[in-house]
């Protein structure tokens, strides 16, 4: 059985990842701790899709010089952006006021930014691109949206980061209140990863 190495730390992203893709058949997905990898990566690209190859690249660099064989890395950059802050946080979302700031202050911060502003001007998005790359050294990139409204208030106990400030107008709620199982058919990342399945379904890595 071929595994994929998912190039991330965050325990709740990787929940996510599993239950997105625990129907994908021949694969065992294992997070890059479960690997036996450490590498610091400095995500310096201007795109989230630069963002996702320059964590893949690194991760599958590591692998290879611990002769891991039979794997495929994949790596996901995503953001939050809010149109009227110009697209803020966006790729700078995990940096968002200092890496070790709390979701619960940079939630604060952006709805404080966004008071007074009428609903139809508080348009937002999360975006997430799937940097994948084979062992002959293959790679592909896979990116999707997820479009709705900067909430005016924190709510809801799912979720993480900025899930709490992102309104689902399709579910009338947060994003943080909706059930794993809803967000994981709808969101961004899901959408990202099923597109990213299907790469991995139409040829051989």
């Amino acid at each position: 059985m071929k595994r994929i190495i998912f190039a991330t730390g965050n325990e709740g992203k990787m929940r996510e990842v599993r239950e997105i893709l625990k129907d994908l058949k021949d694969y065992e997905i294992i997070s890059m701790k479960e690997a036996g990898i450490k590498t610091d990566v400095e995500e310096n690209g201007t795109t989230y899709s630069e963002n996702a190859l320059i964590k893949a690249r690194a991760v599958r660099e590591e692998a290879v010089r611990l002769g891991m064989k039979d794997i495929v890395v994949m790596s996901d950059d995503s953001g939050f952006e809010v149109d009227r802050l110009n697209k803020e946080p966006g790729i700078y979302s995990a940096r968002y006021m200092g890496e070790d700031t709390s979701y619960d202050i940079k939630n604060a911060e952006i709805l404080r930014r966004m008071e007074g502003v009428a609903w139809e001007d508080r348009t937002a998005r999360f975006v997430c691109a799937i940097a994948m790359i084979g062992e002959d050294g293959t790679e592909e990139v896979a990116r999707a949206t997820f479009e709705g409204f900067c909430a005016y208030e924190i709510k809801g106990e799912y979720g993480f980061g900025y899930d709490p400030i992102f309104f689902v107008p399709e579910y009338g709620c947060n994003d943080a209140e909706l059930k794993p199982e809803i967000k994981n058919s709808i969101s961004h990342r899901a959408k990202a990863l099923k597109l990213a399945r299907e790469i991995l379904a139409s040829k051989e890595w």
